[in-house]
């Protein structure tokens, strides 16, 4: 139920076993009517779903990886300094995993 002066949300009140809606605005209504009263707490318990690995796919250039050796590396673009600046380059090995990023 709202408030029909202000349309806040009407909050129920009790006074000698009669129970009232009332709005902060000064606004009471003291005949419910048929209206029937729930009070309860709604809790939610939603599952957390843990995904190993990456969603999208990473593209693959020509890397020699400073750890291995291996020629071919996953790349990725991140904005690690000021918008004006380049991007920095990361790469992760395709064979042993190690990552770096590329110096400019």
């Amino acid at each position: 139920m709202f408030c029909p002066k202000c349309g806040s949300m009407l909050k129920i009140k009790r006074e000698k076993n009669k129970k009232y809606f009332s709005c902060s605005c000064g606004y009471t209504k003291r005949d419910i009517g048929d209206v029937q009263l729930k009070e309860e707490m709604k809790q939610e318990n939603k599952a957390v779903d843990v995904v190993d690995g990456q969603d999208e796919p990473l593209p693959l250039t020509d890397a020699e990886c400073p750890k291995c050796g291996h020629g071919r590396a996953y790349y990725w673009l991140v904005q690690t300094r000021a918008g004006d600046e380049a991007d920095t380059k990361f790469f992760r090995c395709e064979q042993c995993k190690h990552t770096w990023r590329e110096n400019d």
